[in-house]
Parts: C-alpha cells; structure tokens; sequence
C-alpha cells in the first residue's frame, strides 16, 4: 500500500508551499488508495515555536486535507512527535557505530572552526567534516580505543557522524528529475546523533520513514541536495529506500527566485493559509483565509502551480483532483506564484455559492447582520466581489447615508431633469406599499412615472444612483432601494436635494 507523509517543522506559521507540498502528498495518497501521515519533525528544539503545531494542524483541516495517522490522529506508529521518539534514535546510531558505518566525535566547536580556516588557507576547495579531514581530527577512527570509551564514561560531549564512502558514486530515480548521480566525495560526514542526544533531521527522518512504512516521499526540491546522503543512510542500514519526488520551487511572481515572506509584504498578498501572531513580538502576518479566500479557491489555485492535468479544465473539486492527479504531470520547473490567478478562482468560488452559505461567511465578521439582510447583499454583490468580505465594505453606503456626493458626477448629472426627476420619483414610491417595496415593482412604478412625467429614466438614473449612494456607479440600483426600505430612500432624495441644489 501507498503510505505518504508531511512532515513539518513547529518553527513558525506553514509556508503556502509547505500546504502545497501536503496537497500533493494528499492528492497522491487517495488517487493511489493509499494513507497520509503527519509527522511533527521538532528535532530542533532551539527553534520550536508554542503554537506552530496547532497552526499546521488548523492549516491543513481549513484546506480540506484529511489526515489517515499521525500527530492528532495516532496510529500504530505513535508517538509522531519526534522529540517524543528520542531515546530511540540513539540505538539506530549506535547500530551504525558497531557495524563500522559511523563513528564518535570529540571535536570542539573551536577545533572545527580552526579545521576549516586551516583548510581555507591552504585553497582546499572542501573544507567540511568528510573522509578525508576525518582523519584529523578527533574522533573513534583516529583516537585508541581506550581513549574513546574513556571520554565517553567521563561524560565529555561528543556526536556521532555517519562514516561516508571515499569514493562511491550515489545513484538514485526521482519521480520527477529521473536520474539523479552524486558523487560520495561531495557530500561531508553528517551528524546523526548531536550532543544533547537529539537526532539531526537525517537520521530521524530516514528512521522515522523506514518505521513508518513510507513508500514514496513528497517534498519539496530544495531537499534535494540532501536525498544522495539519505540514500547512503538506508544503505548503511540495509533498509529499502522509498521513492523519491522533489516538487519545483515557488517562484516570486517576476519568477527570479523562491517565494520569500518579503514578497508577500511587497506584492500585497499573503503567503500563509492562516493569520499567525508571532509569540515572541505580537506581529502579525496575514493568511489566506482571513484575507477572504475560500478554501476550494487556495487548493484549485496551489494544485496548479506545477501540476497540469494535461487538460483545458482549470476549476476541480477536491474529488476531481483525486481523480486527475499524477505524480508523473509535476514539472521541474519553477512555479510562478501569480496571485491574481487565486483571485480568479476566488470570483469564481463565490459565484459559485448559495446565496445562504455566502451569508453566512458574511456574518462571520459581521454577527449583527440580520439573516435576510445578509442574503439580500449576498444577492446584491456577489457577481461584483472577490472576496466575500467585499460584500459589506463595498456598499457603506447600505448601512449609512451619504453626507458627500461624488463633485463630478453632480456636475454632470445633476441638472434641473435630475431635480425634477426627484420630485416624481419620491412621489411615485410615497404612494407604494412597503409590502410592495421590492427591486421589481420599485422599477415597475418608476420608470412609467418618469415617462408618464416626459423625463427619459436613462438620463437621470446615474443622478439618482447619486442621491442614493454618493456615488455615480455601483451594484444594481433597484435592488438597493429594496434592501435601504421606502422610508431611508425617500429621506435620501430630500437629503440629495436640498444639499445639491
């Protein structure tokens, strides 16, 4: 069976690439009728952040990903909080140390920051930790035996590096890039074990996946530099390694470079799928959802940036994704990150919606809003709107008079037709029933007495527009009498009148 994972950090609010990255693995898990996992990798205790965890959580159930196993679910393979894993990672390493695959080092931060000046001068062109200035530095491969188990039963501080080969060429099949070959004499002795006890991410990464029965790992291409070493990893260990898929990067929108939070702040859009408030300093960075973009809107609009279904169908539901998708559809290059592509789909997602569940978005940010009001603006503005909080900060004027008037529509508009136009069309709806008072038969009694009146209706409506709303265009005219009542519009003509004449 399929067994896919996400498996983020809790160092902050989940990049829109990282919610791209768990779609993927989604889509693919239930195309493949396979499992999602979610695993929490806060190996890194330095840079864990309160809150970070519940945010991915509360991210990937607003966009509909739907977790099988893992952290907030459980499963068979718990606890899938790394930091919870700790006492058994220690035991992968020490396997690797018995079979000759890595070994113990003594080296202090100050003696590595000398080894790499040292190899700096001398123009080495690699200066890391690897096979070769191994053997220079203080170690299980070059210090007596005795030596070695003597400072670790003093409790001198030590890490455990993987033994990589001298001369081996790492070859392996990405999903997406195909062959992908590596040179062993590239890639330096990592650290598996660090000296707190804690795994580096390599080393609990491929256990955590190896125990987990993870088939194919997802993940986005700037992992790729890293995926020959985990290759030597599930070598040492003897274990199968899954197959691999690197997704193309998300390119800021001029397409020169990888999406960075300072593009959002630049270009006016969010990058995270929900608003986080930084613990540390109370700053606010705005999401997706709070900006007003609907779920189906972000999902459609990520799963297209490197993914195409090879067809001309551009709006899928979740389903319909499912459906489509293939890992073999992903292209290598880079995604333009075009926020006015998720603009489009938005418009189309609210016009898409029932006038009942848009007002009921609506009232989420509004709660004073009567029922029938919040569908009457629904009806209103919903074809005109982007984002369904439009609906309401686009027409102030529905929940307050105008007290100025547009000056250049007044000096075109309002002449002495448009005055005269006033007086009938006050009169006409004063003699309607506010039963009666709707778009239809609000339109029905004021163009027959406009005519009846030998005034052309089409001449003097932007002037009532005006008089109504303050300004000379807007959403259907007829309509916002209704929702305004009889009484607030025969005030705003008497209003318009004397404050334009």
């Amino acid at each position: 069976m399929v067994r896919v994972r996400f498996a983020p950090s809790p160092t902050g609010p989940l990049h829109i690439g990282g919610v791209r990255t768990a779609l993927y693995n989604y889509l693919f898990a239930r195309k493949m009728g396979g499992k999602m996992l979610l695993r929490v990798e806060d190996t890194d205790q330095t840079r864990y952040v309160p809150g970070a965890e519940d945010y991915i959580l509360e991210a990937l159930k607003w966009v509909g990903i739907e977790i099988d196993e893992g952290q907030g679910v459980g499963g068979p393979h718990a606890p899938y909080r790394q930091s919870e894993r700790k006492p058994m990672y220690r035991q992968y390493a020490e396997q690797l140390i018995s079979e000759g695959k890595a070994y113990y080092a003594f080296d202090t931060a100050e003696e590595l920051d000398e080894m790499r000046k040292r190899l700096e001068e001398a123009k080495v062109d690699n200066t890391s930790y690897n096979a070769v200035t191994r053997m220079q530095m203080k170690n299980s491969l070059t210090l007596p035996k005795e030596e070695v188990e003597a400072r670790i039963a003093n409790g001198d501080a030590y890490v455990i590096r993987l033994k990589v080969p001298l001369k081996e060429e790492i070859r392996f099949k990405d999903i997406i890039r195909d062959w992908v070959v590596v040179h062993s004499s590239t890639i330096d002795d990592k650290v598996l074990l660090k000296s707190d006890g804690m795994p580096t991410y390599h080393l609990a990464n491929i256990v955590d996946d190896h125990l987990m029965e993870v088939t194919h790992v997802i993940r986005g291409e700037e992992w790729l530099p890293s995926a020959p070493l985990h290759i030597l990893l599930y070598k040492a260990f003897g274990w199968k390694a899954p197959e691999f898929a690197h997704l193309p990067l998300l390119l800021k929108p001029e397409g020169n470079g990888k999406l960075s939070k300072r593009d959002g702040l630049l270009g006016n859009f969010p990058i995270f799928p929900l608003e986080w408030k930084d613990p540390s300093n109370g700053d606010v960075a705005r999401g997706f959802k709070q900006d007003g973009y609907l779920p189906e809107a972000v999902v459609n609009f990520l799963a297209f940036l490197g993914w195409n279904p090879g067809t001309e169908q551009e709006f899928f539901t979740m389903d319909e994704l499912i459906d489509s998708f293939s890992l073999d559809k992903i292209h290598k290059a880079g995604a333009r990150f075009m926020i006015d592509k998720a603009k489009w789909f938005n418009q189309h997602y609210i016009k898409s919606k029932s006038e009942g569940e848009l007002a009921a978005i609506i009232k989420e940010s509004k709660a004073d809003l009567s029922d029938e009001l919040a569908v009457k603006l629904v009806s209103l503005m919903k074809d005109r709107v982007t984002f369904p909080q439009e609906i309401i900060t686009e027409v102030p004027f529905i929940f307050e008079a105008p007290s100025v008037y547009d000056e250049e529509v007044a000096k075109s508009k309002w002449n002495d037709d448009a005055r005269k136009a006033m007086g009938v069309i006050k009169e006409a709806i004063a003699g309607m029933s506010d039963a009666d008072f709707t778009s239809q038969h609000i339109h029905d009694t004021i163009f027959p007495a406009l005519e009846a009146a030998g005034i052309k209706a089409g001449k003097v409506m932007q002037a009532f527009r005006l008089a109504i709303t303050g300004v000379g265009k807007g959403p259907d005219l007829m309509l916002t009498l209704e929702i305004l009542g009889k009484a607030e519009v025969i005030s705003r003509i008497e209003k318009a009148v004397i404050a334009l004449s």
